[in-house]
């Protein structure tokens, strides 16, 4: 199973892969990896003996559906191309295809927790922010995962960035070139990973509107990294578990690169990312369906004061001018008030009033 896993990952990175599901799942986690990463070797263990997310965590957490998500974040690959979306692209796209597969599984309503290393957390964080503001009735799916989201863990995520010379040293070390090439391939991804930069800064003032709705774990590198004979953090406690940011904080005593990477039980940072991820699958649940139903009853208010803007003033008028007064449910008034079915046609195709049950339309 586990071979056959990575062998698909390596044959397609991209998008949404499934890698373990149970029958009784009632969470989605969701792992999202950093610069210069894989939906497979970000998690696997540097012998490929240890892919945790299928090796270690089912047995932890048993009714998970355990997703992975690749992107091109790679700054040079081998085959000489560079990835030049923007946080947002990569961000806009994770919604669009985790959405399209939640609905495909018929689970669009099932909690999700994101497990996020590095530059994935940012792209997870921006995801969320476009999600909230998705207004359009054609693409509700895709605020699906604004509203099914419970919980999120950053491992080593650069909240606040990091000194643009520590992601030179590390990605020459990962990719063996010069840190000049680095900047001259990828600038637009390095450059958000800058310091207090303006992509970062605009990703930080979207979430923090949102984030107290979220239950989130801080993790950041107990030990530096080793490049070429010098050792130096390269996301510092500050910027990966900032001050300002509600949530626990732990710190993972491992490197960058090998803070996402569990061979047992007991590596460092395993049982402490584990039994947050339990929690949350445990406690996720009740929360998100009561706020699919708080989302269900704001959408059908909206889908009401559409529908009132769009009838003649006639009509209006006949109705006291509100749909949201009296005892009478929105829909029987609407239904009594509308001209006969031969002169609805101006506005029947937006608010189909004979196919809207009174549950969906009542006011409390």
């Amino acid at each position: 199973m586990a071979s056959s896993v990575a062998e698909d990952l390596e044959e397609n990175p991209y998008g949404v892969t499934e890698v373990f599901n149970p029958p009784d799942a009632v969470v989605d986690i969701v792992l999202v990896h950093g610069l210069t990463g894989h939906p497979h070797r970000t998690w696997n263990t540097d012998d490929h003996r240890v892919f945790w997310p299928l090796d270690l965590l089912p047995t932890n957490v048993k009714k998970a559906r355990i997703l992975v998500y690749g992107y091109d974040a790679d700054v040079a690959s081998f085959k000489g191309g560079t990835s030049k979306d923007k946080i947002h692209n990569h961000a806009e796209t994770l919604v669009q295809r985790l959405s399209a597969n939640r609905s495909l599984e018929d689970a669009t309503e099932r909690p999700i927790i994101f497990i996020c290393h590095s530059l994935g957390g940012l792209v997870v964080k921006r995801a969320l922010g476009y999600s909230v503001n998705v207004t359009n009735p054609n693409l509700e799916q895709q605020r699906s995962i604004y509203v099914s989201t419970f919980g999120i863990i950053f491992l080593g995520t650069p909240h606040h960035g990091s000194d643009l010379a520590r992601w030179g040293s590390l990605l020459q070390s990962i990719a063996s070139i010069a840190p000049k090439r680095i900047l001259d391939t990828s600038p637009q991804l390095v450059e958000a990973l800058k310091s207090q930069s303006e992509t970062l800064q605009n990703i930080n003032r979207y979430f923090e509107q949102i984030m107290d709705r979220f239950h989130m774990l801080f993790c950041h590198e107990g030990k530096p990294t080793d490049v070429k004979g010098t050792r130096q953090f390269i996301v510092d406690e500050e910027s990966a578990a900032p001050g300002f940011a509600i949530g626990e904080r732990m710190v993972i005593e491992a490197d960058h690169s090998h803070m996402c990477k569990f061979a047992t039980k007991r590596s460092p940072g395993y049982e402490g990312v584990a039994e947050a991820v339990k929690r949350y699958a445990m406690e996720a649940p009740d929360t998100i369906q009561r706020r699919w139903l708080d989302e269900k009853d704001a959408r059908g208010h909206v889908l009401q004061a559409r529908a009132f803007e769009m009838m003649p003033r006639n009509v209006v008028n006949s109705m006291g001018g509100s749909p949201y007064t009296g005892n009478t449910s929105t829909a029987g008034r609407l239904q009594q008030a509308l001209p006969p079915p031969e002169e609805r046609r101006a506005f029947q195709d937006v608010y189909e009033v004979e196919e809207v049950g009174e549950k969906d339309v009542e006011m409390a």
